[in-house]
This record gives structure tokens, sequence and C-alpha cells, in this order.
């Protein structure tokens, strides 16, 4: 596992953040059913100010791995998030990257802030039908199915909602 460091991104890091951010959605097979999300995951700036966008960044050459954006209820990016409870969304890791330990960094680094905020727990949507690295990293980390929170933001994608309740 390459060192890492998880620190919120600096405006430098956005066109990095939206090209990885992209790439990952798309080797992942995620843009095929939504028009115009890929434009969403790219307007870094946006969500940077209304949430916390997080980079993942290779400690010996600050090469940005990883991105993540973590928001509280209410605020424009929340999906799921209700009182007491933090949110992450659009977890991504630059395809030439992963395996290296980002993904899992940039979760972990979300839960740390819940808790240092005072944080019941964390809610996050995944795909129906998501396997592989991603779903068996939220698993690991203690992520468990809340299907009275499912949904579907657009016809053809169903999203189901995952909670990782925090020790008070």
């Amino acid at each position: 596992m390459t060192d890492l460091a998880v620190r919120p991104a600096a405006p430098a890091d956005h066109a990095a953040v939206a090209r990885l951010t992209v790439a990952a959605y798309e080797a992942d097979g995620q843009l095929k059913d939504e028009a115009g999300y890929a434009e969403v995951l790219a307007d870094v700036a946006t969500r940077a100010g209304t949430g916390a966008v997080l980079v993942a960044v290779d400690s010996a050459t600050g090469a940005v791995l990883g991105s993540v954006t973590f928001v509280l209820p209410g605020s424009p990016y929340a999906e799921l998030s209700g009182p007491g409870e933090a949110e992450f969304r659009m977890l991504a890791v630059d395809p030439a990257a992963q395996g290296r330990g980002a993904g899992e960094a940039l979760v972990r680094a979300c839960v740390d802030r819940a808790v240092a905020l005072g944080c019941s727990a964390v809610v996050i949507s995944v795909r129906a039908g998501m396997a592989g690295a991603a779903r068996r990293l939220y698993d690991r980390v203690g992520f468990r199915r809340t299907p009275e929170r499912d949904w579907s933001p657009v016809p053809g994608v169903e999203l189901l909602g995952l909670r990782l309740e925090l020790s008070a």
C-alpha cells in the first residue's frame, strides 16, 4: 500500500478531482443511465462550496489518487442524511490508482469527520447490484443495508441505502 494522506481539496486539485471522478464512474459503468451526471461529477467547485471535498494523495508525489464529498443534512448534495447523520457522496479513485488504499482512506476520513462532529451515523447510497471492491470496503467498515432508504433518482437507476452506526 502506498503512503497516503487525506486532506481537504484545494482549488488547484479541482481539475484532477473532476478528471478522476468522471473516469472512475465511467469505468464502473455508472454514467450510461444518467445523462448529465458527468457534468455534476466534474463540478468540483460547487461541491466544495457546499460540502467538504477530501482528496487522498500519494505522500511521496502529491498526486491526487481519489476524492469524496462529505456533507451534512440539509446541504445541497445531501440525499439520505437526517438529523445527527453525516453522508458522503461521489467517492472515486482514479482507475490507475485502484488497489492502493485510497478508497478506504477516504471512507475512514469521512467516518472520523462524522465522529468529530458528534454525528450518530454515516449514510450512503450505492447502486443496486454493486459488487466488487467498493461494496466489500463498505461491508468491512461496517455499513449495513437500510432498505427503507432505497430510492431511484431517475428511471432505471436504483440506489440502496447503507448506514454505519457510530458509537457514542
